[in-house]
C-alpha cells in the first residue's frame, strides 16, 4: 500500500516537472521585461554572481576517482548523483491538511524529490494541550478525512500542528531526514503551554504573583514579560525566585522532563533537533546569567540558565547520533550576540552541532523592496553575517527561510523566483552553510503575521514561478551526471556535487555493473 502512494505522489511531481515552466531573469542582461530594478542588478552584478559561482565550485563539489578493474576500455561508465549531501529542507506542518486528497498528494510528493529534509512541529503549546497528554500518536482530529471537511482550518487549534508519529512515519518511509522543532522556547503565543503558570504556582505564589502582572495577565496564565508591572521590573531574579521557591524548581524541571520523555520516545529516529530556539535577545539583555535559578526573559518567566540547561539536558539523553541545533533570528549588526553566545555556550562545556540562522526579511513587502534595490539580505550581509556565525566554528542551517512573492501577478511570482534563485545560490556557495530550509511550501498557510504569499505553491497546490527556479537549482544545476568513457588505466576521474552516487559500467564478460558510493571529500570513490 505505502509503494503504491509512493508511485502516486511521485506520478504527480513527475506532471509538475513536465508542465511548462514559466521563464524568469537569472540576470540583468537577461531582464529585458525590467522585472528586477537596476538598482536590484546593481547590487547582484556579474562580479558578484562570479564570486558565487567560484565558490561554488569550491565549496561544494569534490573529485572523484573510479578504479575499475573489471571494466571494458572503451565502455560509456554512466554516473549519477541520486540525492545530496547537503540539506535542501522544508517544513511539514500541513501534512494532510490541506483539504483534499489531490493537494495533500502533491504536498507530500515534495518530500524526497524536491525536499531532502523535513522539520516536523514540536511546539509545545499544541503538542502537550494538557499537562501529560502528548500528541505522538494521530487521533481521528490528525487524520485527511477531518481536515478535508473542516471549514475553517485555521481556527482549529493544531492547525499547522500534526501529530508527530503519523509526520514520521511518512518522511521514514520516504527516506527524509527528520528535524524537531522546537523543545525549548519562552515564546507565550506559540510555545509555551497556557496551563504552565496555573499547573506549577501554589496558591500562596500566585497570591504573590497577583500586584505583579496586569488583571487580564492573571485570566490567561500566560505570564508574559510585556503583562508584568513595573513593581514586576524592579524585582531581580534572585528576588522573584526566593517568592517562587516552588515555582522555580517546578519550571526547570518541566522543562528538563519534555526533553526528556520526547529524547526516550523517538531515541535516535529524528536525526537533528532545535533544542533552543530564538534566546540571543535574552544573551543580550543579560538574562542568562551564569547561576540564577530564575529568568526574566523578555518572554516572561523562565528557568534560570536555559540555553545552557536544555543543551546539557538534550546532550545526556538524545544518542551521539542525534545533532543538536541552537536556532535564532537575532540581529545585532553581524549577528554578534547570538555568535557570542554559541561560543560562550561552547567553552562551558555545551554541545552544539548545528546553528541555526532564520531569515524571515523577505516577507511580501521585503521582496518588493528588495527588488527596487533596498539593501535587504544584500550579497555583503550576508557574507558579514554568516562570516560571523562561522568563527563559532559550528555549521550553519539556514533553518528558517521566507522568500515571498509581493502579490499574485505574474511579475509578483517573477520577483520571488529571482530572489529565491540569487539568495539560495549565494547560502549554498558560503561554506560553513550544510542546509537550507524553506518555511511555508504553500501559500496562505504560515501563522498569523506571516506573509501569505511566502509558498512555492498557491492555496490550491498549483506551482509558482519560484518552485520551478528551486527546482531547476535542486534537481538540475547541481545535480551532477556524466558519461565517461573507459580509458585503457581503468581509472575515472570527475569532479561532482557531494552526495551519493550511482555508477553504471559494462565488464569485460559483457554483463552490466551497478554500484553506489558517496562523494563527500576529494579522493572519494571506489574500487573493483
Amino acid at each position: 500500500m505505502k509503494t503504491n502512494v509512493l508511485i502516486g505522489s511521485l506520478l504527480l511531481f513527475s506532471c509538475l516537472q513536465a508542465s511548462a515552466q514559466p521563464s524568469f531573469p537569472k540576470s540583468g542582461e537577461e531582464d529585458r521585461e525590467g522585472i528586477m530594478s537596476e538598482a536590484y542588478w546593481k547590487i547582484w552584478n556579474r562580479d558578484v554572481q562570479e564570486k558565487i559561482d567560484r565558490d561554488i565550485e569550491k565549496n561544494r563539489k569534490a573529485d572523484a576517482v573510479l578504479s575499475f578493474a573489471d571494466g571494458r576500455p572503451g565502455t560509456e561508465v554512466r554516473i549519477e548523483q541520486v540525492s545530496h549531501d547537503f540539506i535542501f529542507g522544508a517544513h511539514i506542518f500541513n501534512f494532510d491538511q490541506l483539504g483534499t486528497k489531490e493537494r495533500n498528494d502533491r504536498y507530500k510528493s515534495l518530500y524526497g524529490t524536491l525536499f531532502n529534509s523535513a522539520t516536523i512541529a514540536f511546539y509545545w503549546n499544541a503538542f502537550e494541550m494538557q499537562p501529560g497528554r502528548l500528541r505522538f500518536k494521530g487521533e481521528y482530529w490528525d487524520t485527511e478525512e477531518y481536515w478535508n471537511k473542516v471549514e475553517e482550518p485555521k481556527m482549529q487549534p493544531h492547525w499547522r500542528r500534526p501529530a508527530s508519529d503519523p509526520v514520521v512515519e511518512f518522511c521514514e518511509s520516504r527516506g527524509i531526514r527528520l528535524h524537531g522543532h522546537t523543545l525549548v522556547w519562552g515564546n507565550r503565543r506559540w510555545q509555551y503551554p497556557n496551563w504552565i503558570a496555573d499547573e506549577l504556582m501554589t496558591g500562596e505564589e500566585k497570591a504573590k504573583m497577583a500586584p505583579l502582572v496586569k488583571e487580564y495577565a492573571s485570566k490567561n496564565n500566560t505570564l508574559r514579560a510585556d503583562e508584568f508591572t513595573e513593581a514586576y521590573e524592579r524585582l531581580s531574579p534572585k528576588k522573584l525566585a526566593g517568592m517562587l521557591p516552588d515555582f522555580t524548581k517546578k519550571i526547570a524541571d518541566v522543562q528538563r522532563r519534555r526533553i526528556v520523555e520526547i529524547a526516550e520516545y523517538y531515541q535516535g529516529r529524528i536525526h537533528s533537533w532545535d533544542v533552543v530556539n530564538e534566546s540571543a535577545k535574552d544573551y543580550a539583555l543579560g538574562n542568562l546569567a551564569e547561576g540564577e535559578e530564575l529568568c526574566k526573559s523578555w518572554y516572561g518567566l523562565m528557568p534560570g540558565e536555559y540555553d545552557y540547561k536544555a543543551l546539557k539536558t538534550a546532550e545526556e539523553v538524545f544518542p551521539e547520533s542525534v545533532a543538536l541545533n541552537i536556532n535564532d533570528y537575532y540581529r545585532d549588526g553581524k549577528g554578534k550576540a547570538y555568535a557570542d553566545q554559541v561560543k560562550g555556550l561552547l567553552a562551558r562545556g555545551c554541545r552544539i552541532d548545528i546553528m541555526g540562522s532564520q531569515m524571515h526579511q523577505l516577507g511580501a513587502k521585503g521582496s518588493r523592496s528588495a527588488s527596487e534595490g533596498a539593501e535587504i539580505e544584500t550579497p555583503q550581509i550576508v557574507w558579514d553575517r554568516l562570516g560571523s556565525f562561522g568563527e563559532t566554528g559550528v555549521p550553519i542551517h539556514m533553518s528558517e527561510v521566507t522568500i515571498a512573492s509581493p502579490g499574485n501577478g505574474k511579475r509578483d511570482w517573477a520577483i520571488q523566483a529571482v530572489l529565491t534563485r540569487n539568495m539560495f545560490r549565494l547560502w549554498f556557495s558560503v561554506e560553513p552553510v550544510m542546509g537550507i530550509t524553506w518555511w511555508n511550501v504553500v501559500d496562505d498557510c504560515g501563522a498569523a503575521g506571516e506573509s501569505s504569499t511566502s509558498g512555492l505553491f498557491t492555496r490550491n497546490m498549483e506551482p509558482k514561478t519560484a518552485y520551478y527556479a528551486l527546482n531547476e537549482l535542486v534537481n538540475e544545476e547541481w545535480k551532477t551526471r556524466k558519461t565517461i568513457l573507459l580509458p585503457e588505466s581503468g581509472i575515472v576521474r570527475f569532479r561532482g556535487f557531494k552526495g551519493k552516487y550511482r555508477v553504471t559500467w559494462t565488464d569485460r564478460f559483457g554483463q552490466t555493473q551497478i554500484s553506489e558510493f558517496y562523494l563527500k571529500n576529494d579522493g572519494d570513490g571506489f574500487g573493483n
